[in-house]
């Protein structure tokens, strides 16, 4: 747990790549984000496949040693035809959950289209419209955008995570059949 003002959170977003990794960093406060950190983890020039998936490791590790952050928020594998790609990308996606497993942080996924939809209203966003709306919220700089968009939507990650703390959620996860009929018993009927 981050050592923080009370209140204060920090989500750590993460979209898995493996040829680059983008994370950002966000620290939340009630209703409020600021951007603390973003970049990319690049790893085009490494040609062995299992030594990227260590890199992604290390630098997960790295970016969660040095921001503690309280959370994790990842994008979900997006299922594509080529099979390959997507065990790929399962691969890398799996690693980064793990140096947060390693960490002990506590981790979310988030489908593509619910982060576009969460940052600018549209699930078809582009990943332009996605960096533009994110850098109004965070009141960003121009200069502060990176070069590769993989930061941006890493970011985004992480602040659909903040916006999804702010909806009040009901409990709807049961420990049993018999836990869902209890709760739900003007639901069920006796046939």
């Amino acid at each position: 747990m981050n050592t923080l003002q009370r209140g204060e959170r920090v989500i750590l977003g993460v979209d898995p790549g493996t040829n680059v990794m983008g994370y950002g960093v966000l620290r939340t406060m009630s209703n409020k984000a600021e951007m603390l950190a973003m970049g990319v983890i690049d790893m085009r020039k490494e040609s062995d496949p299992y030594l990227r998936l260590g890199r992604i490791f290390e630098r997960v590790t790295g970016v969660i040693n040095e921001f503690k952050p309280d959370e994790m928020a990842i994008e979900a594998p997006f299922f594509g035809k080529n099979v390959q790609s997507m065990l790929k990308l399962g691969r890398a996606q799996g690693v980064a959950i793990a140096a947060a497993i390693e960490r002990q942080v506590p981790i979310h996924e988030y489908a593509p289209t619910k982060i576009k939809m969460a940052i600018t209203g549209r699930g078809s966003a582009s990943k332009e419209q996605v960096a533009d709306m994110l850098r109004r919220m965070l009141h960003l700089d121009k200069d502060e955008m990176p070069h590769f968009m993989d930061a941006t939507d890493a970011l985004a990650v992480a602040y659909c995570h903040f916006m999804q703390m702010q909806v009040p959620h009901t409990d709807n996860h049961y420990r049993s059949w018999k836990d869902f009929a209890q709760r739900n018993s003007t639901r069920i009927t006796n046939r």
